[in-house]
């Protein structure tokens, strides 16, 4: 059964790091494209990061660039994302999501097949 599930969320002050991790079972993992979202009660899933197959195209939403890093093991069937600089507005929900065969710039979520239950991070100010 393919599974996604992430960790590492919490509770942080403003300006600390976060470093969440999502470890994928079930699935030949190399096959996918992998992506950070977010998501805010009422609002609409936000691309946060993405990385491909093989870590060679990286893509960042917005929010997310010069203080967040996505990267990825294809050994370990895990994909990282740092958050350094974080502020109150990063809080939200973070999900991990794969896509299948997907190349390039994926940043609709209707795209990727699989999810994670999510991780919640919240920063205070």
């Amino acid at each position: 059964q393919e599974q996604l599930v992430e960790s590492g969320g919490g509770l942080v002050q403003a300006g600390d790091s976060l470093r969440l991790s999502c470890a994928a079972s079930g699935l030949t993992f190399e096959y996918y494209a992998m992506g950070w979202f977010r998501q805010i009660p009422g609002k609409e899933r936000e691309f946060v990061a993405g990385i491909s197959r093989q870590s060679k195209l990286i893509y960042y939403g917005d929010s997310a660039k010069g203080r967040f890093t996505i990267s990825r093991d294809n050994a370990k069937k895990t994909v990282t994302l740092q958050m350094n600089s974080l502020k109150p507005e990063d809080s939200a929900v973070y999900l991990c999501a794969a896509c299948l065969w997907c190349t390039g710039y994926v940043p609709d979520p209707d795209k990727y097949k699989y999810w994670g239950q999510g991780t919640q991070v919240t920063v205070s100010s």
